[in-house]
């Protein structure tokens, strides 16, 4: 199995890497599918139209999560890795008042999202939570050209004949010399080449780019990431879509800089400055700013909030521990989506912040001289201490509890690499039977709990 580091760390906008990313994705794929279409075609039967339609999960909180908005920059052409965030809004609202899209290397379609995108919460797609479907059809209304697509997670996107293939874009290649699919056999590999886990992955890595190229490309992710806690720390105001939730992390990290220049010591800084930073990522995604899916972006805040801690108070923290950590964190993330999931509709918060935390944990406890089992271990703790939390966003919005949520992610992680650098690595629980174990509940979870906004804090909070 191998799952690149750069499809774990995926840059994009927020609110939601499975209902925002992926389906502009999809959007874009359907477009190319569309281009490759055998022509010269007759005039009376090129397309002109296009509809779309939202199923599952997609369907209950599109709205909220910004997929209907997502649908209409993607089919305008627009990708998560590149559109301008700052442009967003008004590309939306000259497709909604011409009621036509106009993706480059296209002719314009007609797309009027108030009637050309259902949202259809009566239908699910057979196959996974987050379903959708678009056609294209010419001037009589005839179908040319229909596919279904699958946002499974992380900004992940299968279409219907690949999901019914087998393993989601894992390939597995036979030059790949550390191709573990769990963690036991990272750990017997590990063992039998004396190699760390960062190590391992690297080699991996460099079978399909070269050095220079995975260097750079983990420049780039680091760089997006701490991009995002440095906005994040300078905006304040009101976060978009109704709840009237306030932005906190700058008048937090005011407080905390003014105790520093005062001296005041503080028996929780350590937490402190892991929430803050986590919140700031997650207050950047939920106003649809540019973040990185780690592994999503309902859980973007975990990982570069226990980096950037490291690398604010760890002195000789440099660019090679950034990389190990993230090439750790990478490997443990592709065990957990390879072997269960790390998708929100699928198995819950669990999935999300908790496969989150676990890449944090490993990352730091790498980072910080821990050995191959410790790290494992280290993972482990974190994961297990999220079992069974559900993803239910009040009002659809990837607000409340999901900001908290990743600081609390964030300083579990810490706390879990903590206690296994305390250890010996050795451990009852192996991380190969928590994700299992994550697994088999998020299988047992009542869809109500997945994603859906019909139940836990979404039916028990009034939004007025």
């Amino acid at each position: 199995m191998f799952l690149s580091i750069f499809d774990i760390f995926k840059i994009g906008i927020g609110p939601s890497s499975s209902h925002t990313m992926g389906p502009m994705t999809a959007a874009g794929r359907f477009l190319d599918e569309l281009a490759r279409l055998d022509r010269p075609r007759p005039a009376r039967s090129k397309p002109v139209a296009l509809t779309a339609s939202l199923h599952g999960s997609l369907a209950f909180t599109g709205v909220g999560h910004g997929t209907v908005r997502s649908i209409i920059l993607g089919l305008s052409g627009c990708l998560p890795a590149s559109v301008d965030p700052d442009q967003v809004d008004a590309i939306v609202a000259r497709v909604e008042a011409e009621g036509q899209v106009h993706p480059p290397d296209h002719p314009p379609y007609r797309f009027r999202p108030t009637v050309d995108l259902v949202l259809d919460k009566r239908n699910p797609l057979p196959g996974h939570p987050n379903g959708m479907q678009f056609i294209a059809r010419d001037e009589a209304g005839q179908v040319i050209y229909r596919q279904s697509y699958f946002s499974i997670g992380g900004g992940f996107v299968v279409g219907a004949d690949e999901l019914a293939s087998g393993p989601l874009l894992e390939a597995v290649r036979g030059d790949i010399p550390y191709a573990f699919e769990t963690a036991s056999q990272m750990l017997a590999m590990a063992e039998a080449s004396g190699l760390t886990i960062a190590q391992m992955k690297r080699a991996n890595e460099e079978t399909v780019r070269s050095r220079n190229e995975l260097d750079l490309g983990m420049d780039a992710i680091w760089s997006a990431m701490s991009s995002c806690i440095e906005r994040g720390l300078r905006q304040d105001g009101i976060l978009p879509g109704g709840l009237k939730v306030n932005r906190r992390a700058k008048k937090i990290h005011e407080q905390l800089e003014a105790s520093s220049r005062q001296n005041q010591p503080g028996l929780m800084l350590a937490n402190d400055w892991l929430s803050l930073f986590a919140m700031a990522v997650n207050e950047e995604n939920a106003a649809g700013g540019r973040v990185v899916t780690a592994p999503t972006n309902g859980a973007a805040g975990v990982v570069p909030a226990v980096l950037q801690y490291f690398v604010k108070f760890t002195p000789g923290g440099g660019r090679r521990q950034v990389h190990d950590f993230l090439l750790t964190a990478a490997a443990i993330g592709g065990i957990i989506k390879h072997n269960a999931s790390i998708s929100g509709a699928e198995v819950g918060c669990q999935g999300e912040v908790g496969s989150a935390s676990a890449m944090a944990a490993a990352g730091i406890c790498a980072i910080m001289g821990g050995s191959v089992r410790q790290v494992e271990n280290a993972a482990e703790i974190a994961l297990e201490h999220h079992l069974g939390m559900t993803c239910d966003p009040v009002a659809g919005l990837v607000q409340i509890p999901c900001i908290e949520r990743n600081a609390f992610g964030a300083v579990k992680a810490v706390t879990a690499a903590s206690l296994a650098l305390k250890g010996d690595g050795l451990h009852v629980v192996s991380l190969d039977a928590c994700i299992e174990t994550m697994r088999q509940t998020g299988h047992d979870m009542s869809e109500r709990y997945k994603e859906t906004s019909l139940a836990g804090l979404a039916a028990n909070v009034t939004v007025c």
